[in-house]
């Protein structure tokens, strides 16, 4: 059966994307240039990134959803989303070979009045400057005239976490509003229409730049707040205040206080983009947002400062960190999921490594660790591995952990999410 949709790239954007459509009976098709990951999924095996479980996958597949690494289904759809990721390379620079790899794979087979929209975190420009000319000369169609080409920031919760109801329970991928944004302005309407389908509300964007550059104001706007309570929670700690009484009590202000927390250090799949660093920053007038860059050199201080702060705290109780049992709970990026993407355990663990740390893991999710291609054996028991090591280390909170418990076995727990009671143990 031909079907409606086909999104192209099958990792923690795609595949919640696909799971709204096929909840919506949007027939849809999963494209991917790994033939052995479009037969995983074929088969019911979720990803390991814990983007989609055994269950929800399941499901998606009895109502048709069907992945393949064949171009040609391309050419029997009516719209494509292009979901796959654009990692920080190695200048700091977006990595767009995934994307200009889906376009040209989508470009032969695109048929007149189709719908092409790119979901991917991008810096502005990127949906007009790269992908629109591989799909026109790739089909001979011209955007906005032929076809439709739009920019819609994906917005998937990645802690949608399992609640005591399952996975049933969790929050609905195609809840929140979504901004839309089309090369024309029949472009965007196409694009609200296929969303209409999809989503509670579609907010409309001026067009492509303007989707694109939400994306870029969300993703910095997290950074650049976490940053300051990361530099407030350093400030508290040297002056010997409860930085988490203080943000107990200024939540509590009327006129509205958004929530960030201290943490180890900041993750995820969305990077701060610094338009400096745009392949066409020399042609921006003004200056690079320096805020945006002062607030990623302190997030990547924090994974430094944490353990320092191992250090002095064994220090304190008459132990070297040379030598020191180190169990290391929780090394994903968000709390209840296995993606570790960016997550700061990987930078902390090297150094603590370095340092002459003997290291141990757990995570609920995460079954084998390699971080900086060390590796560091999983504690199988939990309680156990926290009454043996020197000093336990909370760097992410799952919700099974039961941190009295861990609180009253540990020798002495580090929490750097905030996340036990206060005089329970050592928090950041």
């Amino acid at each position: 059966m031909p079907a409606d949709l086909a999104i192209l790239g099958l990792g923690h954007l795609g595949l919640p994307a696909a799971q709204a459509a096929t909840a919506q009976s949007v027939v849809t098709v999963g494209f991917t240039g790994d033939p052995h990951e479009a037969a995983a999924l074929r088969a019911g095996r979720p990803p390991v990134d814990g983007s989609l479980s055994a269950a929800e996958l399941r499901r998606m597949l009895a109502v048709g959803f069907t992945a393949t690494s064949d171009t040609a289904v391309l050419s029997r759809v009516r719209a494509a989303l292009i979901c796959e990721p654009a990692p920080l390379g190695p200048d700091r620079t977006l990595d767009l070979d995934g994307i200009r790899a889906a376009a040209r794979a989508l470009a032969p087979g695109l048929r007149p009045h189709s719908l092409v929209v790119l979901e991917t975190p991008v810096y502005p420009g990127t949906t007009e400057e790269v992908v629109r000319p591989l799909l026109e000369e790739g089909s001979g169609l011209r955007a906005g005239r032929d076809f439709h080409l739009a920019y819609s920031p994906s917005r998937v919760d990645p802690s949608r976490a399992e609640t005591p109801r399952g996975d049933a329970a969790r929050r609905e991928p195609g809840a929140a509003p979504r901004v839309i944004g089309g090369l024309t302005a029949a472009c965007t309407e196409a694009a609200v229409a296929f969303y209409g389908r999809l989503a509670e509300k579609a907010v409309r964007a001026r067009g492509l730049k303007e989707a694109e550059t939400v994306k870029v104001l969300e993703t910095n706007f997290r950074h650049v707040n976490t940053a300051f309570v990361n530099e407030m929670a350093v400030l508290c700690h040297d002056l010997g205040v409860d930085l988490w009484d203080v943000l107990r009590c200024a939540e509590t202000n009327p006129a509205g206080f958004p929530v960030f927390r201290p943490g180890p250090g900041v993750g995820g799949h969305s990077v701060p983009v610094d338009p400096g660093c745009l392949p066409t920053a020399r042609r921006i007038p003004g200056h690079p947002p320096r805020m945006v860059e002062l607030a990623q050199e302190v997030n990547e201080r924090m994974p430094r400062y944490v353990t320092q702060r191992v250090a002095t705290l064994l220090n304190e109780h008459g132990k070297s960190l040379r030598g020191a049992r180190v169990l290391l709970l929780g090394v994903t990026y968000q709390p209840d999921v296995a993606d570790q993407e960016g997550a700061p355990a990987r930078e902390i663990a090297a150094r603590l490594k370095d340092l002459g740390a003997d290291l141990s893991f757990h995570d609920p999710y995460v079954l084998r660790w390699r971080p900086a291609g060390l590796t560091v054996p999983r504690a199988d028991g939990l309680y156990e591995a926290a009454a043996d090591a020197d000093l336990t280390l909370l760097l992410q909170h799952h919700g099974v952990y039961d941190l009295h418990g861990l609180a009253a076995k540990a020798q002495l727990l580090l929490d750097t999410r905030g996340a036990t009671p206060a005089g329970a143990c050592h928090r950041l």
